[in-house]
């Protein structure tokens, strides 16, 4: 198995594990450049709230979109725009990327901005 496919299959386990509970989750993708956040209901066929560093109101406050400083301000923007669509309770889905780094600043920032995971 190479890098990829073991990220794969940690997000296939959490996600299944996710869909079980028909929880409602905040999901993380990050990329060399950016991050992106989305809160997906607790069916999966909706996307409640999202943000990214490619958003222009982002971009405008953040100089790079692939650093942690960038991760904590879309991670306190997930969390406004989570409770603006009547969130509190989220399951976080970290989509197989390891827990530290800019996935651990998106998470503590909208712990911060009010999120409960």
């Amino acid at each position: 198995m190479n890098k990829k496919e073991t990220r794969l299959r940690r997000a296939r386990k959490t996600r299944a594990k996710i869909a079980e509970l028909k929880a409602v989750r905040l999901t993380v993708f990050r990329s060399n450049c950016h991050i992106y956040a989305q809160v997906i209901d607790g069916s999966g066929a909706r996307v409640l709230a999202a943000a990214s560093t490619v958003e222009p109101e982002v971009r405008s406050q953040v100089a790079n979109g692939g650093n942690t400083a960038a991760a904590e301000f879309v991670g306190k923007l997930i969390a406004e725009r989570a409770k603006a669509a009547g969130v509190e309770q989220v399951s976080f889905d970290r989509s197989g990327f390891l827990y530290h780094g800019r996935v651990k600043a998106l998470a503590e920032a909208a712990r911060e901005g009010g999120l409960k995971f």
